[in-house]
């Protein structure tokens, strides 16, 4: 089993923390236009190694973790006051981060600590308060996802005035998206791992 840091932003921690997200989609990076995921780069002295992308969870490619592994959430929070003695009995487990730490998801977007917010990316180990196990790892296009994958993803429904009202998962998804990758990457439909996993305990 291994662990691996991931960021996740203020929304999707929120949703996380509510139990409403279960699943996350990442871009699958290195995929030729034949839908091979380049493992080696060809060089002078070696041949490269390639799998069709449909395979890559099969050879345990996923740079997010395998089936049984974890991930730490990174997020934005405030740890400046914490000295030395009080971050090492964190990491002894004598004290929760979740007692001591601020974070940004749990307050308004606007709130701001003198301080001031340190980035999900810079977000030690010891800071963070969320585990996840990963459940189940596969490869589709962006596209493919139903309505009950944009729900599990923490996802708010754009309902339609139409009659009966109908929500839609999968469009507010589609904005969450947009919003991170551009609208170009949503067009292009990419390749993406779909992660999912359920929270264990309290990091």
């Amino acid at each position: 089993m291994k662990e691996r840091g991931v960021v996740f932003n203020d929304d999707m921690v929120r949703a996380i923390l509510e139990g409403r997200k279960t699943q996350t989609r990442r871009p699958v990076k290195n995929v030729r236009a034949d839908n091979c995921l380049v493992i080696r780069k060809p060089t002078k002295k070696r041949n490269g190694v390639y799998t069709h992308v449909m395979d890559a969870p099969e050879h345990g490619l996923c740079p997010f973790g395998n089936v049984g592994d974890r991930i730490w959430v990174r997020e934005t929070f405030n740890a400046f006051w914490l000295d030395n003695d009080v971050i090492q009995e964190i990491k002894d487990g004598v004290s929760l981060a979740s007692e001591l730490c601020d974070y940004k998801a749990d307050y308004s977007d606007s709130s701001k600590p003198a301080e001031g917010w340190t980035p999900s990316i810079h977000m030690p180990r010891w800071a963070s308060r969320i585990l996840l196990e990963i459940t189940d790892v596969r490869v589709e296009r962006l596209h493919d996802m139903s309505e009950a994958d944009a729900k599990a993803e923490g996802a708010s429904p754009v309902t339609y005035k139409i009659t009966p009202p109908e929500a839609v998962y999968r469009v507010g998804f589609g904005d969450i998206w947009r919003g991170i990758y551009g609208q170009e990457n949503w067009l292009s439909n990419p390749w993406v791992w779909v992660i999912e996993f359920k929270r264990i305990k309290e990091a």
